[in-house]
């Protein structure tokens, strides 16, 4: 709704804000509409034209009581009174694009080139994935009050710099931000920051069907196939991740549980990915899901070359949590203490639980049960997801 909105109106925060106030009023349903879209539809709709009217009005009483306030160029410029709008019925939501999926074409409007590179992702994480504020900020590793004001910066340059909401004619120049978008949504379903569920399927699969469609608009780009299978890859995994409401680590999976053709499938799209010969950080991170994937069992997981992915794919990104995963790969290929000792160089994740979760188990497996105990109590401190705290809590009991 929201990218069509935007789509009608030429004005994303108007959209937006036309959205909220729709499910606003939907709270006061008594029963629900035969149909629900449609109903939420025109109400958000009713309110973007009711807020075009009261804007005009108060700029058309300014004009007529200080003509003076304003250059004849912003009268030249001033939006055509919705009120001498005609509107159609709004039973069936129709709308056409090169781009016709709502969601992808949002995606790529808020992945404009204007817009600086954490501001795409953070936006269309909100507009598109859903995400809520503290959500996105956690994928940030941000505070959320800095996060939220980057959202209303993005959403301010748009609206002030007239910026187009137009399907771009290449693509290529916003794939690189549409791709982190996927991948960050599809992570947040994986394996929810928030309070209530532990795996949101719907962001999985929503993740998984656009990349699709992006591969679609872009069948030759290898980094578009490398998304791709890594998504199936580890979506094949979704029914071993959960047990009994608890999380079950991969090393003790059931893998006869697995989605077989959905492996096969992710390795047939990356050797195709590989086969172009121009190498990206998600064709490695496929690299690696592969070899998990491939492993029958955890015995037989190739460390030492999960370890050398992880080396190319830190030197690619510069990221404090791909060298958190490195190091806990060199951990499996050479030891618990070589690990840990590329753990202590890592700047950044002090607030991260992952990071202190990773060391506890490292600092288990070298034989520190007391330092252990006290990063799986760092580490609980900071976890949000209800099943990775009841984890996290049998860890701090299993240690003493």
């Amino acid at each position: 709704m929201i990218a069509l909105l935007a789509h009608r109106f030429g004005d994303l925060d108007l959209a937006d804000d036309a959205v909220q106030d729709a499910l606003l009023e939907a709270l006061h349903w008594n029963e629900i509409p035969d149909n629900p879209a449609a109903w939420l539809y025109t109400v958000a709709r009713n309110r973007a034209i009711d807020r075009l009217r009261r804007e005009a009005s108060a700029r058309r009483r300014l004009l007529s009581a200080a003509p003076d306030l304003l250059s004849q160029q912003a009268q030249a410029t001033q939006p055509t009174d919705p009120s001498q709008q005609t509107e159609e019925g709004p039973a069936m939501i129709v709308e056409h694009s090169d781009v016709g999926d709502e969601h992808l074409r949002l995606a790529l409007l808020c992945c404009h080139p204007a817009l600086d590179r954490d501001s795409q992702v953070a936006l269309t994480l909100r507009l598109v994935g859903g995400l809520t504020t503290a959500e996105i900020a956690a994928a940030f590793l941000l505070p959320e009050p800095t996060l939220a004001q980057r959202i209303v910066r993005a959403k301010r340059k748009i609206r002030d710099a007239g910026i187009p909401l137009t399907i771009p004619a290449a693509l290529d120049e916003r794939v690189d931000a549409l791709l982190t978008v996927l991948y960050l949504i599809f992570n947040e379903g994986y394996l929810s920051r928030g309070s209530t569920v532990t795996v949101r399927v719907d962001l999985v699969d929503e993740a998984v069907r656009l990349t699709r469609q992006a591969l679609e608009l872009l069948p030759a780009n290898a980094e578009v196939e490398g998304l791709l299978a890594l998504e199936l890859f580890t979506r094949a995994r979704s029914d071993a991740r959960i047990a009994g409401g608890e999380l079950v680590l991969l090393e003790n999976q059931d893998r006869t549980t697995w989605n077989l053709s959905e492996i096969d499938a992710a390795n047939r799209i990356l050797v195709a990915a590989l086969s172009r010969m121009n190498p990206g950080p998600f064709q490695l991170q496929a690299v690696i899901a592969a070899h998990h994937a491939n492993a029958p069992t955890a015995a037989d997981t190739d460390w030492p070359s999960i370890a050398g992915a992880y080396a190319q794919l830190s030197a690619m990104t510069a990221s404090p949590v791909v060298a958190l995963n490195r190091a806990v790969a060199v951990a499996m290929a050479d030891g618990p203490r070589a690990g840990l000792v590329l753990l202590d160089a890592i700047a950044g994740l002090d607030d991260y639980h992952l990071y202190w979760a990773a060391r506890g188990e490292l600092l288990v497996r070298s034989g520190d049960k007391d330092a252990a105990a006290c990063a799986f109590r760092r580490a609980r401190e900071l976890a949000t997801n209800p099943a990775e705290q009841r984890h996290l809590d049998r860890r701090i009991l299993g240690v003493g």
